[in-house]
C-alpha cells in the first residue's frame, strides 16, 4: 500500500475510489472517482455521534459492525471497475482510516492500491493553490453565437492547449444555456474539474479560453481565474448577425418549444415585457431566427458594457463564414504575432 500526494494520485493510472459518504462524494469529488462508500450518510452520521458522546473505540465498533457485511461486495465492485487498470486509488475526507481500512482490505483481495495523502481535504488544497498560480491565457471572445466553443475545440485539434469552461460547467452561459446539457456540477465540482483539466497541461505554454461572465449558469468562476481572463491578451471574432442566428438557430432548432419559451420569459426583466411576449409568439409560431434576433438586443448590449470593464484592450478579428478550424488558423497567427510585437517592445 503507498501514499501519494494529489498530483501524483490524479496523474497515476488506475481507477478513484471514493470511499466517503453518498452525500460527501455529491458536493463534490475528483473528477472520474467511482463512488464506493464505506458508509451510507446516515450510517456515518450514526458513528460520528458515536465518536463525539462514547469515544473512538466504540465508534470503531460500530463502525465494523456496519462494514462487515459489505466487505465482499467493496471487492468485487473494484475487481468490476478496474478492467485491466491495475491500480486501485482509495480516498475519503482525511487519508485516515475510511480509506486506509478499504486499501488494507483490497490488498489483502491482491489489489494493487495507492491512497490519497492528506484525503479529499488536501485534495481541495491542492484544487484552490493550482487555480490561483500563474499560467498565461489567450481569450476569445465575440458576441453570443459567434461559435467560440467550436473554435475552442479545433484549436484543441491543432495542438493548442484548451480549457473549456462551459464544457466543465454543463452549460453555455447564456439563460438558454442550460439547454440540451446534463446538469450541472456544484461549484466546488466544477472548481475541481478546473483543476483536473489544468493538472494535464502544460502551465508554462499558453492556454486558450473562452471570455466568460463571472457566472456560468450557477457556477461561479473562481475568483484568481476570473481576474486572470479579464487582464489576459483577448481576441474578439466578429462575423455577421445572419451566421450567428443561423448558428444559434441550428444549436437550439430541436429543442422543446415550451423550455425555450419558460427560459425566455426569465428574460423579462432584461428584455421588457413587450418585447419577451412578441420573442414568445415568434417561438410559437416557429420563427425562432426572428426570436433569436430579439434577445440578442440585450446580450450584444451586455458583453460590449463588458468589453469596455476590461483591463486589456481587444484585438477585433472580422470573418464572414469562416469553418471552426479557419478561425482557429488565424487566431493562433494573431497570437503568434501579438507575442512577437509584446516581446519586441
Amino acid at each position: 500500500m503507498k501514499t501519494l500526494d494529489p498530483l501524483d494520485f490524479i496523474k497515476s493510472p488506475g481507477i478513484i475510489f471514493d470511499v466517503r459518504s453518498p452525500g460527501e462524494y455529491a458536493q463534490g469529488h475528483l473528477p472520474g472517482a467511482q463512488s464506493m462508500p464505506l458508509f451510507s450518510d446516515s450510517e456515518r452520521a450514526i458513528v460520528g455521534t458515536l465518536y463525539k458522546q462514547k469515544g473512538r473505540n466504540v465508534a470503531v465498533e460500530q463502525g465494523l459492525r456496519i462494514v462487515g457485511p459489505k466487505m465482499a461486495d467493496f471487492v468485487d465492485f473494484v475487481k468490476d471497475k478496474l478492467e485491466g487498470e491495475k491500480l486501485a486509488k482509495i480516498h475519503c475526507w482525511l487519508g485516515g482510516m475510511r480509506s486506509g481500512s478499504v486499501a488494507w482490505l483490497l490488498e489483502t483481495a491482491g489489489i494493487a492500491t495507492a491512497t490519497l495523502e492528506g484525503g479529499y481535504k488536501r485534495f481541495r488544497r491542492y484544487v484552490l493553490e493550482l487555480i490561483s498560480s500563474p499560467y498565461p491565457l489567450l481569450v476569445i471572445g465575440g458576441l453570443t453565437g459567434s461559435g467560440k466553443s467550436n473554435i475552442l475545440g479545433s484549436l484543441k485539434t491543432y495542438g493548442e492547449q484548451v480549457l473549456d469552461l462551459e464544457q466543465l460547467a454543463c452549460h453555455r452561459g447564456s439563460t438558454y444555456g442550460h439547454l440540451n446539457m446534463p446538469p450541472q456540477p456544484t461549484i466546488e465540482h466544477f472548481e475541481n474539474k478546473i483543476a483536473f483539466a489544468l493538472s494535464r497541461l502544460d502551465l508554462s505554454r499558453p492556454i486558450w479560453i473562452e471570455d466568460e461572465s463571472r457566472m456560468i449558469g450557477r457556477c461561479k468562476i473562481p475568483d484568481p481565474l476570473f481576474q486572470r481572463i479579464q487582464e489576459s491578451p483577448l481576441f474578439c471574432i466578429e462575423c455577421p448577425i445572419e451566421e450567428r442566428l443561423e448558428r444559434l438557430a441550428c444549436e437550439y432548432g430541436q429543442t422543446d418549444i415550451s423550455l425555450l419559451v419558460f427560459a425566455t420569459k426569465s428574460l423579462s426583466k432584461r428584455l421588457g415585457g413587450s418585447r419577451t411576449q412578441e420573442a414568445i409568439s415568434l417561438i410559437l409560431e416557429g420563427r425562432l431566427q426572428e426570436a433569436i434576433a430579439l434577445t440578442l438586443h440585450y446580450y450584444d448590449a451586455s458583453y460590449q458594457y463588458s468589453l469596455k470593464k476590461r483591463l486589456q484592450p481587444c484585438s477585433k478579428m472580422q470573418g464572414d463564414h469562416l469553418t471552426p478550424d479557419e478561425w482557429a488558423k488565424r487566431l493562433i497567427l494573431a497570437a503568434k504575432v501579438d507575442h512577437a510585437e509584446q516581446k519586441a517592445s
